[in-house]
């Protein structure tokens, strides 16, 4: 076996974690935050502390049993309320903060919340749900955690003693969606600490860690492995400020482990070379590459790669040993590329039915252009596999979710024998890799029956220069009787620029599209090429993991690929 798992302690429940780790680790930093302009430190004996102050007062204004909805930005508050609530309150709603009031007090009603836990600047949001609600904004945590300690001083343990059922829901999340097409997801604590040890088995993680939490923290992947895996494992960990104020987190926390999604790690490696190619240095950086490419030993190789482009591990706070990508499938070039810097990149596949790992590169034994492993304790399958190996992945473990709130049949169609059917296609090759192909529902399907995965020509037309973002949809042709599949694109407009000056011209810009979409053809089977285009003029809307809304736009693309045609 080419790799080992690491030790590692399995808790029943996140109650029994959390006091573990206030006791174990006492006053080290736990959680930093920026106020009045400098990083603020709360301790695991602390932060265990306000968590069971706040729970305890929870239950004295009579929330014990119920759901609370939580929102708001990453911060001391959030976290504290998450776990009072999940450990001895009641079940725990995480709402994202950017959507819109309708779809927040849809989520309150089909949850049957009792009460919100809310940052101020959420409370605005708040204003269309039912006045009967108990509402708490997170400026009014320190008085309720203030009033809980006098409770537990005067002999209250109605929070301390409240038994935690494992496999009970505690947690529900609902999925990315609009209006009722989103689903709740109910979790549990034997979810997640299954999820924690699994996660720490393939990839070390220990005290000496420090996370920048740059993820919303409502999203399960954050959640879980940026917020509840310190936790468990006495890192600490450092909220960002927002994207824009990165770079200067990073230079004034130095974290270990960055968790990204594609786009983030993309963008990290593009800022690289765009301040190589600014300072004139790309031949001399090229040369390097080469020169640390060729050292043969696997440990003198990354020592070296870190000596000579010391200045770029600077300008990340000089101790980034890890980036962790996942929510989407990221592009092992970029993988290969931060590695060569010194930076180790890995990805891993999860979904919020399952808290939410499922595969994971392990940290010593890893393919950048798959999505990793199964975790040691569970199964990864393929089912109703088809002669080039692809079919659905399926998955079973102690992680997999309870079901859907509310909806049975959507949860009978999921969870089916033990197995929970992703709704992913992929496939395995024979070191047990996972490699993801594509989402079931965007598959194009020829007439001839043959499967086009959408995402694997995206993956290449973004790999050109000039362009930014594409989705590629198919379009059905009443005369081929079969589809024209067009590709939707975002253009790079400052690379057009930079390259063919302030005053391009569309004759230009038309002509790189149709390059970029050539260079692709060139490389796929006949019955995948790319038969037309259309430009996008404004970025894709996004959901908070930074994945494209696809809802609609094959209808919104196919009137556009009408028009054009029709000129």
């Amino acid at each position: 076996m080419p790799y080992r798992n690491y030790p590692v302690t399995l808790y029943e429940n996140l109650k029994k974690m959390y006091h573990a780790s206030a006791e174990h680790w006492g006053e080290k930093p736990f959680l930093l935050e920026k106020r009045n302009g400098s990083y603020q430190a709360i301790s695991f004996a602390t932060f265990g502390k306000e968590v069971d102050a706040l729970g305890t007062q929870l239950c004295a204004m009579g929330l014990q049993g119920k759901k609370i909805l939580l929102i708001g930005e990453n911060s001391f508050a959030w976290a504290i309320a998450y776990m009072a609530v999940i450990c001895g309150v009641g079940v725990v709603v995480p709402v994202d903060k950017n959507l819109p009031s309708e779809e927040i007090k849809n989520i309150a009603f089909r949850a049957e919340i009792s009460a919100v836990i809310a940052s101020k600047s959420c409370l605005p949001k708040l204003a269309g749900l039912s006045p009967s609600l108990v509402q708490i904004s997170f400026e009014d945590l320190k008085q309720l955690i203030r009033e809980g300690k006098e409770r537990i001083e005067a002999g209250d343990r109605i929070y301390l003693d409240a038994e935690i059922d494992p496999n009970e829901m505690r947690v529900l999340l609902f999925t990315s969606g609009t209006g009722g097409d989103a689903k709740g997801v109910m979790l549990s604590h034997r979810n997640f600490c299954f999820n924690l040890s699994e996660m720490c088995r393939m990839f070390y993680i220990d005290e000496k860690d420090t996370f920048l939490s740059v993820l919303p923290l409502h999203h399960s992947y954050e959640c879980t492995c940026g917020f509840l895996c310190p936790l468990y494992r006495g890192a600490t960990v450092a909220f960002c400020e927002g994207l824009r104020y990165m770079t200067r987190n990073m230079r004034e926390v130095s974290p270990t482990i960055l968790l990204c999604v594609p786009l983030l790690l993309e963008t990290v490696y593009r800022k690289i070379w765009e301040n190589i190619r600014k300072n004139g240095l790309e031949k001399k950086v090229e040369a390097m590459l080469q020169m640390t490419a060729s050292i043969p030993s696997d440990k003198i190789r990354p020592l070296s790669q870190k000596k000579l482009f010391v200045d770029i591990h600077k300008s990340f706070g000089g101790r980034l040993r890890a980036m962790i990508s996942g929510g989407a499938a990221a592009d092992p070039e970029v993988i290969r590329g931060l590695r060569a810097f010194g930076f180790q990149a890995y990805q891993g596949y999860g979904l919020t039915e399952c808290a939410p790992l499922v595969a994971l590169n392990r940290d010593r034994f890893y393919n950048d252009a798959s999505a990793g492993l199964a975790t040691p304790n569970a199964l990864l399958d393929i089912y109703d596999a088809q002669n080039d190996g692809v079919g659905e992945i399926r998955y079973r473990g102690e992680n997999v979710m309870l079901g859907y709130y509310g909806q049975p049949e959507a949860t009978a169609e999921v969870i089916r024998d033990g197995w929970l059917y992703t709704g992913d296609l992929g496939y395995l090759d024979e070191n047990g890799f996972l490699y993801v192909t594509g989402r079931k529902k965007n598959v194009i399907v020829t007439a001839n029956g043959k499967n086009i995965f959408p995402e694997e020509l995206e993956i290449s037309l973004n790999k050109t220069p000039f362009i930014k973002e594409s989705v590629v949809v198919g379009c059905k042709n009443a005369k081929k009787k079969d589809h024209d599949i067009i590709a939707v694109i975002y253009p790079d407009f400052s690379c057009l620029e930079q390259s063919f000056g302030a005053h391009y011209t569309e004759a230009q810009l038309q002509l790189e599209m149709k390059k970029a979409i050539s260079g692709v053809n060139a490389s796929v089977q006949a019955y995948k090429r790319i038969g037309n285009f259309v430009i996008r003029r404004e970025a894709f809307p996004k959901n908070s993991s930074q994945k494209i809304i696809r809802t609609g736009l094959a209808e919104e693309v196919a009137l556009a690929y009408e028009a054009k045609k029709s000129k």
